[in-house]
């Protein structure tokens, strides 16, 4: 009896474990939105890297962001790999109407007027859960 009752546990658990997995990608209704930005910068020095990075950490604070990462080209050297930026700049956003919050939120507004002479080049890569 004592095996049997652990059994149907075990095989409860393990299906209820997998609900929220499964649950949440076949119900999903909304579609996270990733917003990835190359900054490429006039003159690649420390102090504007130092500049755009105070920036970006202003940026973060818009409220629609769930999460960011600031980043410099990391010491890799494979054929595919692009390592030609100053800085990048990750961020998601639970949808694209987060981000579209964001692209007019005052925050972003004053980074893009107060930042945008340091950099002479940004390419942006969005993209969205399949």
């Amino acid at each position: 009896m004592k095996n049997q009752n652990r059994r149907a546990f075990l095989q409860k658990s393990a299906a209820l474990a997998a609900l929220p997995v499964f649950g949440i990608e076949s119900n999903k209704t909304e579609k996270a939105f990733i917003h990835h930005v190359y900054f490429y910068l006039k003159e690649n020095n420390q102090e504007n890297r130092e500049k755009l990075i105070e920036g970006l950490t202003k940026l973060s604070k818009v409220p629609t962001i769930k999460s960011f990462h600031i980043g410099i080209p990391a010491n890799t050297n494979r054929s595919v790999i692009v390592r030609d930026y100053s800085i990048s700049w990750l961020c998601f956003f639970k949808n694209i109407e987060e981000e579209e919050i964001y692209q007019k939120h005052p925050i972003h507004l004053k980074f893009v007027e107060d930042y945008a002479y340091l950099w002479e080049k940004v390419n942006v890569y969005d993209s969205i859960d399949i």
